[in-house]
């Protein structure tokens, strides 16, 4: 779940104290590492449930605002389209029966907002991409009316310097161009989150990277897109198009996509991560904090790390780094995006069971990974789920 208040506008000025104040966020990440002060030992699982409100003829049905409303429940949020929901699970220690207890509140929240949603003659449904989606729906008057999608919309936009341009071959062929954002409304998904100890985050952001392409070869259910056959997960391509900001100046210098699936192991920590994330991209968001995350330090409590995470979120490898403070103590996340919604419960708990079991047994099996395979063979892994190739265009 994103930082929803932001500034609507980048002038210099902001963009500067904004860099200011990431990269005093990146040196207090690296105080809070290196003097042992983020918590280590627990192994939580947590996870991100979006999903597609839909009528009664199972087209979209943008009335998420309301039924958040009338739900009134913390565990529930906006997505950027109106017909997007999104729910937070309860963080649960790795052990005994976490995963029936994940499956438990999934249903629970579900049956919650199936029963507000009826009251508006709409329903739920989990699926990578819905496909009854038609461009029709990706219009602005369906955009999610919040600060950080508009701006996210805005600034995106006005990168690219012109329409997004889609093309995806598979069975079929789809060739489209958008003027918009709401292409990523397209994609909802089943986003598992790992705690993992600082001083073991590389090794282990290393796994998830090696066994995504596997765990996602179970897991695919998006062939089809506005009623095109295409790959067999469409996620993969649809969002990095559909967020990609890069202006055809960039494009041909090859600069990287905000989407993507990384160029290298990682080889110390967490912060080699993010360090590459401020310099391969510039904020397109700011938000100052109220104080410098060094001077919540020097009072010796926990910082929020708020701007360098709120640029993190505009940045979406499929494993990401994530940060949180809870009840004073820090943690750190590895947050897998690749895999869908739905298409039913059960298959997203096994799913997280599998994603979970392969990231805590292959270090026991084969120590560090990056010594027994080599980062493009889990690249190519990754993109030779789909089998046929995508363009940009």
């Amino acid at each position: 779940m994103g930082q929803h208040e932001v500034e609507q506008q980048l002038d210099e000025l902001k963009f500067q104290a904004f860099m200011s104040a990431v990269l005093d966020d990146l040196r207090a990440l690296d105080y809070l590492i290196e003097h042992d002060l983020i918590e280590s030992g627990p192994r939580r699982i947590g996870a991100e449930q979006e999903m597609f409100l839909v009528g009664r003829d199972l087209r979209v049905s943008p009335r998420a605002v309301e039924v958040l409303k009338s739900a009134n429940d913390p565990r529930l949020t906006t997505e950027i389209a109106r017909f997007n929901l999104e729910a937070n699970l309860t963080p649960r220690v790795i052990s005994g029966h976490c995963f029936e207890l994940i499956e438990n509140e999934l249903d629970e929240l579900l049956v919650k907002v199936r029963q507000h949603a009826a009251l508006l003659d709409a329903d739920v449904l989990l699926a990578g991409i819905l496909p009854t989606l038609s461009q029709a729906d990706l219009t602005l008057d369906n955009l999610t009316p919040i600060p950080r999608y508009l701006e996210l919309n805005r600034a995106v936009t006005k990168h690219r310097g012109g329409p997004f341009s889609i093309h995806i071959k598979g069975v079929d062929e789809l060739q489209i161009e958008h003027d918009n954002l709401m292409m990523e409304s397209c994609n909802t998904s089943f986003q598992i989150h790992i705690q993992v100890s600082p001083r073991e985050f590389a090794r282990a952001y290393n796994v998830a990277q090696a066994i995504t392409a596997p765990v996602l070869a179970a897991a695919v259910n998006s062939p089809v897109l506005f009623g095109k056959r295409l790959w067999h997960e469409t996620r993969l391509a649809l969002f990095q198009h559909s967020t990609d900001e890069r202006s055809p100046a960039q494009l041909a210098r090859s600069q990287p996509t905000r989407v993507g699936f990384g160029e290298r192991w990682l080889k110390n920590s967490v912060i080699e991560l993010l360090h590459d994330q401020i310099t391969r991209f510039r904020p397109i968001m700011t938000s100052l904090p109220c104080e410098s995350s060094l001077a919540v330090l020097a009072r010796g409590e926990m910082p929020l790390l708020s701007a360098l995470f709120l640029h993190n979120g505009t940045v979406w490898p499929w494993n990401r780094a994530c940060y949180g403070v809870q009840d004073g103590v820090a943690h750190l996340r590895i947050e897998n995006r690749a895999l869908p919604s739905g298409p039913t419960v059960v298959d997203e708990v096994a799913n997280a069971a599998f994603f979970a079991g392969l990231m805590l047994a292959l270090p026991e099996e084969y120590g560090d990974i990056s010594t027994r395979m080599s980062f493009d063979d889990a690249k190519a892994n990754f993109f030779a789920l789909p089998v046929t190739i995508c363009t940009h265009g």
